[in-house]
């Protein structure tokens, strides 16, 4: 739904994840093989949909999707996650080169975000509070790292969300508590 809001596709060459204490947001960090860097702030209700949206991105996959029993599905979910976060290269820095910013300096704050699936794949976009929206072709392996870097992420956070794969479509509240929007 982006209408006629200028758009910013990326062909994804990097991302970085990190907590930023004093923001108390997630910064995600996207270069382009082109050397250019969008910088976007995901606050903690902007992960509970993202969380859910990457799941929907997860669960799309034919082999997941056409299995017919849901304790399958969640099995065979569990089983590729932990395949394709084995085979990522969580080790390697983010590459520390000059960057272009075409969407300015600063970060943007996502306020929305959604997925299509089209002839290309599966593409998140992520719609900020002011400016182009950003469109990122994702695969089965990158939609699973961003997951586990979500996770990562939201534990260094202590935001108290039990974030699971193949369990639930949705994060959980550690200890029942009652949500806390921010």
């Amino acid at each position: 739904r982006s209408g006629s809001l200028p758009s910013f596709a990326m062909r994804l060459h990097q991302l970085k994840l990190e907590y930023v204490p004093d923001q108390d947001r997630l910064l995600l960090r996207l270069s382009t093989d082109q050397n250019a860097e969008v910088l976007l702030w995901i606050t903690r209700r902007c992960v509970q949909r993202l969380w859910a949206v990457l799941l929907d991105m997860a669960h799309a996959v034919p082999e997941i999707a056409l299995q017919p029993n849901p304790e399958a599905r969640r099995a065979l979910l569990d089983f590729r996650h932990a395949a394709a976060v084995s085979q990522a290269d969580f080790s390697r820095p983010y590459a520390d080169v000059p960057r272009v910013y075409p969407m300015g300096p600063e970060p943007l704050l996502v306020v929305r975000v959604e997925a299509r699936r089209g002839e290309k794949g599966q593409t998140l976009s992520l719609f900020p509070e002011r400016g182009e929206s950003i469109h990122i072709q994702l695969d089965e392996k990158l939609v699973h790292g961003l997951l586990k870097l979500i996770e990562n992420g939201v534990k260094k956070a202590d935001w108290n969300l039990a974030l699971r794969i193949g369990t639930s479509s949705a994060p959980v509240h550690a200890d029942n508590e009652r949500p806390t929007i921010n």
